[in-house]
């Protein structure tokens, strides 16, 4: 039994507490969350976070924005997204309304590695959810690299990638979607050095850092790099690795967004879809060398 298992047994009865899968995810039933949880339940929380990746928590209508932010707090200072900002006057919260440009996000990403020390736990909450589709797909990170080939995991070991928020549009976005793309998102360009793979401060884990950011690896040519990539993100988002969610509203779901990435699924069509994060500030990763990452660019347009 881990020291992550001991601290959720301790507080949270066995019936209350549901993986999802074999790697990641975990559900947690009977629980009223706020910002006046007792510390215990925090920790347990923040345990089971640790040992699962994602927690996933049922009927939880009665949160409004505040109190979103007063149990994301419990883990952290809030940082809003690094271009966007936040809405209506929070400190974090960032709403993705899918009738509005940018706010479907189908790509494998974990959130902002643009910058530097990007979020450590991401806290989203579902206000509007359509009668089909909508889900939220995550994978393991930690377990990618862990079951890589000893070689591969040497390779990856000594990568490091250059992750910015100045991505490629896809061919098929709309014209409200590049305008949202040149005007909003990328009104600050970022770019970041990141190790490929990270030491995880809490677990000791490591991770690897990829995702829909990362746009060149350093020292690589553009045509291996795009084999490199392809080849650690299938081991990232391969179907054992990952857990999926299918949202009710009122969810909410917690992720340590050190050890993995997600994938909004865009499946719904015309349906209304809303959901709001709070975002937790993280700290700069750390190679398997000790080394930090390094900001590189940042650009106002």
């Amino acid at each position: 039994m881990t020291s992550e298992t001991a601290m959720i047994n301790s507080v949270i009865p066995p019936a209350d507490f549901v993986k999802r899968a074999a790697r990641l995810g975990a559900e947690i039933r009977n629980v009223r969350l706020s910002g006046d949880l007792p510390d215990q339940m925090i920790a347990a929380i923040n345990s089971a976070l640790l040992e699962h990746k994602v927690i996933f928590f049922r009927d939880q209508g009665h949160l409004d924005d505040a109190e979103q932010e007063r149990f994301a707090l419990r883990f952290g200072n809030l940082v809003p997204h690094p271009t966007i900002g936040a809405t209506k006057g929070t400190a974090s919260i960032l709403e993705l309304d899918s009738a509005f440009a940018g706010s479907r996000v189908d790509l494998w990403h974990s959130d902002g590695t643009f910058v530097e020390a990007y979020p450590k736990i991401t806290v989203l909450r579902a206000v509007v959810i359509p009668p089909f589709g909508g889900d939220t797909i995550w994978s393991n990170t930690a377990a990618a690299y862990l079951h890589l080939p000893s070689p591969l995991q040497q390779l990856a070991d000594n990568l490091w990638a250059v992750h910015t928020n100045n991505v490629r549009v896809r061919a098929s976005a709309s014209e409200a979607d590049n305008k949202y793309f040149d005007e909003i998102f990328t009104r600050t360009i970022y770019e970041t050095e990141h190790p490929v793979v990270r030491v995880h401060p809490e677990t000791g884990e490591r991770a690897l850092v990829l995702g829909y950011y990362a746009q060149r690896f350093v020292g690589i040519p553009k045509y291996d790099g795009h084999k490199l990539f392809d080849l650690f993100q299938s081991h990232i988002t391969a179907p054992e690795n990952t857990v999926r969610w299918n949202w009710k509203e009122g969810d909410l779901a917690i992720w340590d967004n050190r050890a993995t990435q997600h994938y909004a699924v865009n499946d719904y069509g015309s349906l209304h879809r809303v959901v709001r994060r709070a975002t937790v500030n993280g700290d700069v990763p750390v190679s398997v060398d000790g080394r930090l990452s390094v900001g590189r660019l940042k650009a106002i347009k």
